[in-house]
């Protein structure tokens, strides 16, 4: 699935805020060309070419590819840390809530994967300052987790002796999703979204 389709794909469109259209175009082009070559193997013509227009209208919109890249991984960022933190400041039980956010995180790197595995695995392709910004994102969706893991311990839910630990195997376990899901396969989104949050409750030990 292209990045293209995604966006046609469901309510939740992933580039709605990015205008005007041609900035957009370019965005989504941009997506699928990292996604299938790698970031450092795309050049701004091969980009240009998938969104019908001319190497020359890229800068008029993008002065880099380093900054498609940044705005890419901005918006990704910021809707896995909306996700995460919408889960952990929600209602219910510690395992409610972390079944909440695994189920949610893990659907939208399934319906998302092209993006998200740009969104994801090319944070080293960014400068010294826009990765530091996009680190510190990652920050506060490990800290969202975090602080679901900690209190589901202290409300005697969870049994999990590192949660720092724990933290980081729950969300690599969700994040890997992007690189492995596929549309025309036998499971949906929801579906992954369901296993995994089982998998994440068996691991902290829930108490059922």
């Amino acid at each position: 699935m292209s990045a293209a389709e995604e966006t046609a794909g469901g309510e939740d469109m992933p580039w709605g805020e990015v205008t005007p259209e041609a900035a957009r175009r370019l965005l989504v082009a941009a997506v699928d060309a990292f996604a299938e070559r790698g970031y450092h193997a795309t050049t701004t013509r091969d980009i240009a070419s998938r969104a019908g227009m001319s190497p020359a209208a890229l800068y008029i919109h993008y002065k880099t590819k380093e900054e498609l890249l940044h705005r890419i991984s901005r918006i990704g960022h910021d809707k896995a840390l909306e996700i995460l933190e919408a889960a952990a400041g929600g209602p219910g039980s510690a395992a409610e809530r972390l079944a909440d956010a695994v189920r949610s995180f893990v659907r939208w790197h399934a319906e998302r994967h092209t993006t998200a595995r740009v969104v994801q695995y090319e944070l080293d392709a960014l400068g010294p300052e826009h990765r530091t910004e996009i680190v510190e994102l990652r920050r506060k969706s490990d800290a969202a987790v975090r602080r679901i893991i900690s209190e589901g311990v202290r409300a005697g839910e969870f049994d999990v002796p590192d949660v720092p630990g724990t933290t980081l195997a729950v969300l690599s376990l969700c994040i890997d999703v992007a690189r492995w899901f596929n549309a025309q396969g036998r499971r949906t989104p929801d579906e992954v979204g369901e296993l995994y949050a089982d998998l994440v409750l068996r691991m902290v030990g829930a108490q059922k």
